[in-house]
């Protein structure tokens, strides 16, 4: 059978080659996404997709548990002892209040909550030094999380960031509504030299259209820092999951001499030699920003998952869920 990473890889490729450009625009300018229903070789390399996700999944998580997908629920269930980790905006003050003790209230996941999945597909997400680049590595954290949410009959929607433009997926209920999302995030129209990811619209927008609370995964190398108010402001009202997307070379560079470097958002070009001092400097650099995004992401209340491009994306996201299950079993009760 195909590897799972190897399956992400070809199923953006060989959607991208197969989509037929016919989109119906985006909310910027110049975008084009992708409509109608994928051919065959794209339905067959999506179920590939699928089936690799599934299997893993079914078979470390058994049966619809509370937790099972990323975040809190929305609906109050029963209080128990704050435990140090606990989200402090979960305190049950009124049972707090008549035991002098503190408590939290634990959150039933519901059955009939709005995810929205926000995918960087701009040109930075292009990059990658292994086979499966940054794009290919988002699109498999994309079916992961939908096709877990899709579980529990909750409705998925989309908002795709392709550097200026924004395409919106209306949230619907099922499996189908996952593969349409995978087939356009795959089919994202090109946006080389275009400026930018517009990943704060793309936030806001999600705050526009989502009223009721719910949950949104952000799927992005999250560049620059216009994304933190928007951001922040989304947690206070939703069940946040950041993913963050990475190459080992954006933290490391090996010393090779003189090379030719390109911005893909920008198309500005410059020449640099690297050298051991140069290396030293970049990696000291690449560190302080992987920080300084990762405190952002924190303050704003969302859950991260970091993801490279050479490691294992599945068992990541697998790995975070059982996590979520732990915080949902308190004294060896499962609470439904």
């Amino acid at each position: 059978s195909m590897p799972a990473a190897a399956t992400a890889g070809n199923v953006a490729t060989d959607v991208a080659a197969d989509a037929d450009g016919d989109g119906d625009g985006a909310s910027g300018t110049g975008g084009t996404w992708a409509q109608g229903p994928p051919t065959e070789t794209v339905s067959e390399l999506l179920r590939t997709l699928e089936l690799t996700i599934s299997r893993r999944l079914d078979g470390v998580l058994h049966g619809n548990y509370q937790g099972l997908t990323p975040g809190h629920g929305t609906e109050p269930g029963e209080s128990r002892p704050y435990q140090p980790g606990d989200d402090v905006r979960r305190i049950d003050w009124n049972v707090t209040a008549r035991t002098n003790e503190t408590y939290i209230r634990n959150q039933i996941a519901d059955h009939d909550i709005t995810a929205w999945i926000v995918v960087d597909t701009s040109a930075t997400m292009r990059f990658g030094t292994v086979p499966n680049d940054k794009a290919a590595t988002a699109l498999a954290a994309a079916a992961v999380i939908g096709f877990l949410t899709a579980r529990n009959q909750n409705r998925v929607g989309a908002i795709l960031v392709a550097g200026p433009d924004i395409h919106v997926v209306p949230p619907r209920a099922g499996k189908n509504q996952v593969r349409a999302i995978l087939s356009t995030i795959a089919s994202a129209p090109s946006s080389e030299g275009r400026g930018a990811a517009d990943l704060a619209s793309a936030l806001d927008r999600v705050g526009a259209v989502g009223k009721r609370r719910g949950f949104v995964g952000v799927i992005s190398d999250f560049a620059g820092d216009t994304w933190v108010g928007p951001l922040g402001r989304l947690g206070l009202r939703h069940d946040l999951l950041a993913v963050t997307i990475h190459d080992q070379r954006e933290y490391d560079i090996p010393p090779i001499g003189l090379v030719h470097l390109t911005d893909p958002s920008t198309g500005r070009t410059r020449e640099v030699r690297v050298t051991a001092k140069v290396q030293r400097k970049f990696a000291d650099a690449a560190a302080e920003q992987r920080l300084g995004r990762l405190d952002s992401i924190g303050q704003s209340g969302a859950e991260v998952i970091e993801l490279s491009t050479d490691g294992d994306w599945l068992g990541s996201i697998v790995q975070h869920v059982q996590r979520r299950r732990t915080q949902a079993v308190r004294g060896g009760v499962l609470r439904r």
